[in-house]
């Protein structure tokens, strides 16, 4: 977590993109298709726009390795510690739509975004066009769903509604 795209640190992005090569090479090792990327910490030194436009112009650089090669890139907004970059889904669609690459989207894990934002359904449906991938733990605790104060029935009813037909990670005990 050390790591900050949002410094702008030269050393930063292109570890960014050194990182992308071999994901391409690992994703073609085992048929993936997206990776999670994470920008990693405030850099308290740099206003929050002037941050956020370093991330923007990283993660275009890695799009422009990944994209030619069908790969999708899934920020993930994360509720583990407050020194992290990206922690709200609001803040990564807008992220996602500046970068403006079919090889950046949002990785929506419905724990971290309960314990961020709450609002769950009202968050997917403004972040739909650039979700790529959900992952599922129930909080409190990142347990199995219907363990904890999330209506799964009604989130998964939701999304499937929408017409979502991909992929959506168990990331949860057990």
């Amino acid at each position: 977590w050390k790591t900050s795209l949002a410094s702008g640190k030269k050393e930063w992005t292109d570890k960014m993109v050194k990182d992308c090569k071999i994901a391409v090479e690992v994703a073609k090792r085992c048929n993936a298709k997206c990776m999670t990327v994470v920008p990693g910490n405030y850099e308290r030194s740099l206003g929050f726009d002037m941050q956020t436009a370093n991330v923007i112009t990283a993660l275009r650089k890695g799009c422009e390795i990944l994209e030619p090669n069908g790969l999708t890139m899934v920020l993930e907004p994360l509720s583990d510690n407050p020194d992290l970059f990206l922690r709200h889904s609001q803040q990564t669609y807008m992220i996602c739509k500046a970068v403006g690459s079919s090889s950046c989207k949002i990785l929506f894990d419905m724990y971290h975004m309960q314990r961020n934002e709450g609002d769950i359904i009202n968050n997917i449906d403004r972040c739909w066009d650039e979700i790529g991938y959900f992952q599922i733990g129930d909080n409190p605790g990142r347990n199995e769903p219907g363990t904890g104060e999330m209506n799964y029935r009604n989130l998964f009813k939701h999304i499937h509604a929408k017409g979502y037909k991909w992929i959506l990670g168990m990331e949860h005990g057990k």
